[in-house]
């Protein structure tokens, strides 16, 4: 009899332990603002791929779609409600409802002298306040935008170009003469090949994932701006994490952070790829580069100002070299 209680007992230590096994491991429901085989999602499914493997026990993503399923300017309200815990994604995507965020594209600071100085931890604070969201890493860092054209540029006056935009960088491009348009990227090839824009602002890396180089002769120089991927996670579900749960994710987000070294390098490669499909390098005359890069960011933060004159000036200091 004793024996037999014995067995029960252990297996009753047995089945609580698997369950308790069980409840440890938690699984984030995630969604990706860009397409799949994009450069923009290469350093996300990477990180999904070694959270799966190593998280066995502790945490699991389960990646449910991408911008074929959920618009990218839909992804910050989905992460807000906790329609899905976990996105990749941009600033850029929910300025919406938190302006502040593009912060992170004018930021002139490596991330890991914003993380040093209170910049993370500023906007990280704002973005809980405002969306429910927490800001988790950075996952590209150092890239530019440039403007890219269908004809050659005359100096840095774009006066007669129509050029693809989006918001953050509308401003900047009314303030050298062109007139933005806004154009979905799937319809930018047809505009571009029917005359309806003259060029498009874009990161120095990801054209070839479009086929724009087709439609494309110029590539300015020097570009503008600081490309803007991050890691976001619904505040509700960051705060289900237990202490296990939080070291291992942090673990993981530092390891993606880490990736942004790499990033300069893939730029260089891409523009001798660009250089190879026919695209010209346009540098603007010395004399102008510091006007046209001045007004890039004075566009940029005085967007921010408006928008947020209590975060803008902290902000600024923050993440600026002081321009």
């Amino acid at each position: 009899m004793q024996r037999k209680y014995g067995i029960l007992t252990a297996s009753v230590l047995l089945s609580l332990l698997a369950t308790s096994a069980q409840a440890a491991e938690i699984t984030l429901k995630a969604v990706s603002a860009f397409g799949k085989d994009t450069f923009f999602s290469q350093r996300f499914n990477a990180f999904v791929d070694k959270v799966n493997a190593e998280g066995k026990g502790i945490m699991q993503i389960r990646v449910v779609g991408g911008p074929e399923s959920m618009p990218p300017f839909e992804v910050g309200n989905a992460v807000r409600a906790g329609v899905v815990d976990f996105a990749n994604s941009t600033g850029v995507f929910h300025a919406n409802l938190v302006p502040e965020a593009l912060a992170m594209t004018l930021a002139e600071k490596p991330m890991s002298e914003i993380r040093a100085n209170g910049g993370y931890a500023l906007l990280d604070s704002i973005h809980r306040q405002k969306a429910n969201m927490v800001w988790l890493a950075r996952v590209s860092d150092g890239l530019d935008y440039h403007i890219y054209t269908t004809k050659k540029p005359s100096g840095s006056d774009f006066s007669g170009f129509k050029l693809r935009s989006v918001p953050v960088y509308r401003a900047f491009f009314q303030a050298v003469g062109a007139a933005p348009l806004q154009v979905p990227p799937g319809e930018v090839y047809t505009a571009l090949e029917r005359g309806v824009v003259d060029g498009y602002g874009w990161p120095s890396i990801g054209m070839f994932d479009l086929g724009w180089q087709e439609k494309t002769k110029y590539r300015v120089e020097p570009g503008f701006y600081n490309v803007e991927v991050s890691f976001f996670m619904n505040q509700n579900t960051w705060k289900k994490l237990d202490a296990a749960q939080r070291a291992f994710l942090e673990k993981q987000l530092a390891w993606a952070e880490a990736q942004n070294e790499k990033d300069l390098a893939t730029a260089t490669e891409e523009k001798a790829k660009q250089a190879k499909a026919g695209i010209e390098t346009y540098a603007l005359p010395e004399a102008q580069v510091n006007l046209f890069r001045a007004k890039a960011y004075e566009a940029g933060w005085a967007g921010i100002e408006q928008a947020s004159p209590q975060n803008a000036a902290k902000l600024k200091a923050l993440f600026s070299n002081g321009r």
